[in-house]
């Protein structure tokens, strides 16, 4: 046999896709793991400098999430600490998680962009942004929910 048949053959090609698919899955596999280590860092240092900063321990963290990482990528709730560029928010579950606010967090009320000084006490907000790996949020978008009430979805989550 030449290797120009060798290349042909039902063989090779079975072998070569068998490569493809499981560098494929490795590639997903590593992608898993990226993901979950940023999630458990981030649960990590929340829970370190709880403490730090609400001045509890930190198992209250570890009873709130039982079995599973507290994301870190958001939150929603009410403002409970406004102290610019931090402000404090307690989320549907009673958990407490520091947001900071940069130059080039968005904060929108409708569709009105406002600034970090038209925030109130009690506003409920939605919050999308990073992880720091000091268990803050860094805010990257703010929405100011209207009216005094919570979304209705808060409310749910809270009876839950």
């Amino acid at each position: 046999m030449n290797i120009e048949e060798i290349v042909q053959s039902k063989i090779f090609t079975g072998i070569l896709s068998g490569i493809a698919i499981t560098i494929v899955a490795l590639l997903i596999f590593q992608a898993g793991i990226m993901v979950g280590h940023r999630k458990a860092a981030y649960s990590y240092h929340f829970g370190e400098t709880y403490y730090r900063t609400f001045g509890r321990s930190g198992d209250a963290v570890r009873d709130a999430f039982p079995g599973e990482l507290a994301g870190g990528h958001g939150a929603v709730g009410r403002i409970i600490k406004l102290e610019p560029p931090t402000i404090v928010v307690e989320g549907p579950d009673n958990i407490e998680k520091i947001i900071t606010i940069g130059d080039q967090t968005i904060i929108k009320r409708f569709r009105d962009t406002i600034t970090v000084n038209d925030l109130k006490l009690e506003d409920h907000i939605i919050v999308i942004g990073e992880p720091y790996d000091t268990g803050t949020i860094n805010a990257r978008l703010i929405r100011v929910m209207p009216g005094d009430m919570p979304p209705p979805f808060l409310i749910k989550l809270k009876e839950q």
